[in-house]
Parts: structure tokens; C-alpha cells; sequence
């Protein structure tokens, strides 16, 4: 595909987000932009959640791990749904409860304001290093296939980038988040199947035979019992994933937000009940997807692995301009409704958590604070990209940060278990010093695991870092 027909396609993809924005846009009331008035259809906002949950760095990154780690990363999949189960069971009766905006909000009735600030900010931090990397990947993709040939620069790019998601959202946020998601999905999906129809006839695969010659194939071993120092041992894999659904779920504004703005408590947990089943079947279509990619490529020679193959695969010319157009859609919806959700949820912790304005401000200032607050977060999303390309420039130490922000889940998995499943109340004013403490801690003994125990930790470093907290609020408690 020509650089300017790619252009004209996301031109006309963005075209249709702000017709949805339109439709959805009434009163542009906080209650909106917040809560979207409660009133989401549980299913949309469960087929939505895909789409934000996957990201664009699980579109290009999933299909690409297959070829050096088989279907190992199902194992952390099926742990997902044991940390699904928990938030729907104990997690959302709680938010719904107390009736929550911001999730943290829990965190100041139980420990104190410290706590409070401790949690949101953690937040905030995460989601911001999170949300930019993920666009950052994207982007890079985006400035090769497009924008280099048309002369326009990186910052140019991700600044229209941002200002277009900021046009969609800044009048109705959540409400309009929930439709553009689901479209989203919607592309993705499509973009998945098409590319799976066209690999199987090429490789002489029917739908008669399609799981046997997964079942087969060499690259589809899926549990590792066998070595349990190893990364990909299942029970450290399975207990990993389970953590990171509660954290990265449950205990993220960005995601609970959504779950938030159905009409009760039931709808919420129907929405999680079959967001779960959907996205474990997502997750194995891309393991698939991914297997079938890679031999594609072993048997026609092509040089390409990891992040580069499913890109280099669908937009060269070797299935067709058909998959290279949903490739393309895919890409941006993958990325982008993981993007809108990220800087309304930060728009609504730092509204909320950070400045209270709710307590402090009229419904009508309230407006006015959080426009301000949402143009301001779309500013750091664009400046923390720029500096992935233009100040950080080793892929290796972006990668680097990107794991770092995994950390700073830790504190909050700690925060949270400590309140639930304890009794006893903390010294607030030195939760902040714990919680900063406990991912540098948990960093020194990650990098030193492999030759102090001969231990990898891999995913399970959450779960370190959770522990490490949880033992510092039982040595600060009152």
C-alpha cells in the first residue's frame, strides 16, 4: 500500500470515531465523562474491554512470541480467569457498594489520605509510562509505513495522534469510550480472522484440519511442568497471571472505570463473566495466529521475528492488499482503544484522587477543572512519547521502563490485600515511604533472583513486589 492510501484509511477510520463521539455527546456533564450515567449495556462494555485489555503491543507482540516461546503464554491466560473470578466476586461488589468514581477513593475510608494519594499516584504513574509506550510502539509502526514517506515527523505524528483521540473524548469521556471500544474490538477481531483465513490457504490448511495441525505443530506446546526455576514453569505462570488480572483489572481505574458504568452490580458481573470467556479465546487465536505466521515465514524464507513479523508479513505484499488493510485498521484500533480509555481514566484519577474536586469545586467549576486536567494529561502522553524517540533512544531501556511500570502495580496488589483481607488499621503518613520502598527492593532481588536462588521471577515479580508491601504495612500498622 501506498503511504498516502494508509493516510486516507486512518483519515476515514478517525471519521467514523468522531460520528460516534458526536452520537454520544449530550450534556457533557462530569456524571458523563465519569460514569457515563450508569446506563452502559453490560455487553458492550464486556466485547469493548478486548480491545483496551489487548493493546496494540499484544496485536504486534503475541503472534511474535511464538516462535521462541511456544503457547507458554496461555498458561498466564488461564490464570487471568481465576483473577477475573475475584474481581467479580469480591472486587466489584465492593466498588458498587461504596459507589465509587475512582477506585482509590476505597483507599482513603480504609487507611487515610496518605494511602489515598499513595494509590492514585501509583496509578497515575503506571498508566502514563504504560499508555505511551504502548502508543509509542505503534507509532513507530505507523512513521515507518506512512508518515516517513510524506516527510512528516515523529512529533508531529503523535501530536495529531493525541489532539485526534482528545477530539473524540474531551466532552463525554467515558460515555463515548464505551461505543468507540467496541468498534474498536470489532476492527481487531476482524483484522485476526481475515489474517488467519488467508495464512491457512496459503500454508493448504482447511477448517477440517486447522486444530490438528496446530495440535501438531512443534511451536504449540502450551504447559511447562518441567523445570520450575524456569520462567515458563505453569504454576508461576498461572499464579502470575492471576495476579496481574486483579492488578491490571481490578485494581486499575483505567479498566474498572468501564465496569463501573453499568447500570448495577449484575450487569457488571455478567460483563466480567463474559469478557473473560471472550478474551481467553482472543488470546489463544492470536497464540494461533501467531504459529501460523511463523511457519509462513520459516517456508518462504522471510527474515522476520518477533515484533516485526505479523507487520512485515501484512504489509509487504505477501497476502494481499485485503490483510494489509484490516492489518493497518487492527493496528490503530488495538492501539488506540487502549490509548482513549488511558488519558480519560488519568483525566478522572487526577480530577478525583489528586485535586478532589468533587469536595471542593461546583458542579460547573468541576467542568471547567476537568477540561483542563484532560488537556493537560494528553500534553504529558505527547511529551513522554517524544522522549522514547528522541531522548531514550535504546529500545532496550524503553523496554526497561516499560517493565518498571509493572512495579508500581506492586504497592497497590499490597495496599489492596492488606485492607480486605486484614483488619488492622497502618500509620498513614508512612504507607508513602512502603510503597516506594517495596518495587526498589523488589527490583534488587529480581535482578540478583537467578544467582542468589537460581530463580527466575518473570511475571511473578508482582507478585514480590505485592508481598514486600503487604509486610511493610503489617510493620507500620497501629
Amino acid at each position: 500500500m501506498q503511504p498516502l492510501h494508509i493516510l486516507f484509511l486512518i483519515a476515514g477510520y478517525f471519521g467514523v470515531l468522531m460520528l460516534i463521539s458526536f452520537l454520544t455527546n449530550k450534556g457533557g456533564t462530569n456524571a458523563e465523562f465519569f460514569k457515563a450515567n450508569r446506563q452502559s449495556p453490560w455487553y458492550l462494555v464486556a466485547f469493548g474491554m478486548i480491545g483496551a485489555s489487548l493493546s496494540g503491543v499484544t496485536f504486534i507482540s503475541v503472534p511474535g512470541w511464538v516462535e521462541a516461546s511456544q503457547f507458554s503464554y496461555f498458561q498466564v491466560v488461564l490464570g487471568y480467569t481465576v483473577g477475573y473470578a475475584v474481581i467479580g466476586l469480591v472486587l466489584l461488589p465492593l466498588y458498587y457498594k461504596l459507589n465509587l468514581t475512582s477506585i482509590y477513593t476505597y483507599l482513603d475510608g480504609r487507611f487515610g489520605r496518605y494511602s489515598y494519594k499513595t494509590g492514585a499516584s501509583f496509578f497515575i504513574l503506571s498508566r502514563i509510562v504504560g499508555a505511551s509506550f504502548r502508543l509509542y510502539l505503534v507509532a513507530v509502526v505507523l512513521q515507518n509505513l506512512i508518515f516517513d514517506g510524506l516527510n512528516v515527523p515523529f512529533w508531529a505524528t503523535v501530536t495529531i495522534t493525541i489532539l485526534l483521540i482528545w477530539l473524540y473524548t474531551f466532552k463525554s469521556g467515558i460515555k463515548t469510550i464505551v461505543w468507540t471500544d467496541t468498534l474498536q474490538t470489532l476492527f481487531m477481531l476482524i483484522a485476526v480472522g481475515v489474517t488467519i483465513v488467508y495464512v491457512s490457504e496459503d500454508l493448504g490448511i482447511n477448517s477440517g484440519n486447522f486444530f490438528s495441525y496446530l495440535a501438531d505443530s512443534n511451536l504449540s506446546k502450551m504447559f511447562f511442568f518441567e523445570d520450575w526455576k524456569s520462567g515458563d514453569f505453569f504454576w508461576k505462570q498461572f499464579i502470575s497471571g492471576a495476579f496481574i488480572s486483579i492488578v491490571m483489572t481490578g485494581l486499575d481505574q483505567d479498566m474498572m472505570q468501564k465496569n463501573l458504568t453499568c447500570r448495577n452490580l449484575k450487569d457488571a458481573q455478567k460483563n466480567m463473566f463474559w469478557f473473560t470467556i471472550v478474551l481467553t479465546i482472543v488470546n489463544f487465536v492470536f497464540l494461533a495466529l501467531g504459529l501460523l505466521l511463523t511457519v509462513y515465514a520459516q517456508q518462504n524464507g522471510v527474515d522476520a521475528h518477533k515484533d516485526q513479523l505479523f507487520p512485515e508479513l501484512a504489509t509487504q505484499g505477501y497476502f494481499g492488499i485485503g490483510v494489509a488493510i484490516v492489518f493497518i485498521l487492527g493496528l490503530i484500533a488495538a492501539a488506540y482503544s487502549s490509548a482513549d480509555s488511558a488519558l480519560t481514566s488519568l483525566t478522572t484519577s487526577f480530577s478525583i484522587d489528586i485535586l478532589d474536586i468533587e469536595k471542593r469545586y461546583s458542579e460547573k467549576k468541576q467542568v471547567v477543572v476537568r477540561k483542563t486536567i484532560h488537556v493537560i494529561m494528553s500534553l504529558v502522553l505527547i511529551i513522554t512519547i517524544i522522549l522514547f524517540k528522541y531522548v531514550i533512544a535504546d529500545a532496550t531501556v524503553i523496554a526497561k521502563l516499560f517493565t518498571f511500570a509493572g512495579y508500581t502495580y506492586g504497592p497497590l496488589l499490597g495496599l489492596y490485600a492488606f485492607g480486605l483481607f486484614s483488619k488492622w488499621k497502618v500509620k498513614d503518613k508512612l504507607v508513602p515511604l512502603v510503597a516506594l520502598a517495596t518495587p526498589i527492593l523488589g527490583y534488587v532481588i529480581s535482578i540478583n533472583s537467578l544467582k542468589w536462588f537460581g530463580f527466575e521471577f518473570n511475571f511473578f515479580i508482582l507478585v514480590l513486589n505485592g508481598a514486600l508491601t503487604y509486610l511493610g504495612l503489617v510493620l507500620i500498622r497501629r
